[in-house]
C-alpha cells in the first residue's frame, strides 16, 4: 500500500482543494485552521498545568465575621 502522504497525493489534494474552494477562500481557510490549531495547543497546555484551588464560599449568613484589622481577640479563661 505504501506511504499515505506521498508527494503525488499532496499535489492531488492541493488541486482538489483549489477547485472546491477557489483561490480567494484558501488563504482564509489556512488562517482559520492555523488559529484553531494554536488554540487547541494552548488548551492542551492548560490541561497539563495544575489549577489553583477555588476559594471556599461560606453559605451560612450567621457565620462569625473575622475581627477587623488592628483589633485583637480576648481569650476567655
Amino acid at each position: 500500500m505504501g506511504d499515505l502522504l506521498q508527494p503525488w497525493h499532496l499535489i492531488v489534494l492541493a488541486v482538489v482543494a483549489f477547485l472546491l474552494f477557489g483561490a480567494k477562500r484558501l488563504p482564509e481557510l489556512g488562517k482559520g485552521l492555523g488559529e484553531g490549531l494554536k488554540g487547541f495547543k494552548e488548551g492542551l497546555k492548560g490541561i497539563n498545568e495544575p489549577t489553583p484551588p477555588a476559594p471556599s464560599v461560606q453559605q451560612n449568613a450567621a457565620a462569625p465575621q473575622p475581627p477587623a484589622a488592628g483589633q485583637t481577640e480576648q481569650k476567655q479563661s
